[in-house]
């Protein structure tokens, strides 16, 4: 069961970083870092999603839309980091 991080996005002041995790059921597992500041006054906030995928790409691609969407974003075109 490894957590895999994916291809972080920078979205303005943030960087959002999707994380998959495969389960003991053969499920994966999403989760978002959502990322803003440098040096002391980072922010990190890691958001968990209840949702459940067959597809480690339909995760990433479910915890990246919630990312955009938690910093209300949703829609908007993103940069790799």
């Amino acid at each position: 069961m490894n957590n895999n991080e994916h291809q972080a996005l920078t979205v303005g002041k943030y960087l959002i970083s999707p994380l998959t995790k495969l389960l003991e059921n053969g499920w994966y597992s999403a989760s978002v870092s959502i990322r803003s500041g440098r040096g002391p006054g980072t922010t990190d906030r890691v958001v968990r999603l209840t949702r459940l995928f067959r597809d480690p790409l339909a995760a990433v691609e479910y915890a990246l839309d919630e990312g955009r969407q938690w910093i209300g974003l949703a829609g908007q075109p993103a940069q790799p980091a």
